[in-house]
């Protein structure tokens, strides 16, 4: 017979990793979060717009740190720059 006393010790332990590694992306998610937000508020108000996709590419890459995490979402954002380019896609493009 098991004990129920593991399963507890397992699952508190698993939420208790959870929590941490959540913590640690959000860490690591605010250096560049920063940077972004520095580029809209110093930066982007002086130029002229011109992102073809919606959201703004700044915003795509808001919302791909906040719901991904720093790898998967500068992936995603750096991708979503190379596809930013005259002969590149236009409209509508959310965060997978």
């Amino acid at each position: 017979m098991k004990s129920n006393l593991g399963i507890s010790w397992q699952r508190k332990w698993r939420d208790s990793c959870r929590v941490f590694l959540s913590y640690v992306k959000k860490v690591l998610s605010f250096p560049l979060i920063l940077l972004i937000k520095c580029y809209q508020w110093c930066i982007s108000p002086f130029t002229p717009s011109s992102c073809r996709f919606t959201p703004t590419c700044s915003k795509y890459a808001l919302e791909a740190l906040k719901k991904h995490g720093p790898l998967k979402g500068l992936y995603l954002s750096v991708r979503r720059l190379l596809r930013c380019h005259p002969w590149g896609g236009s409209g509508y493009d959310p965060v997978p």
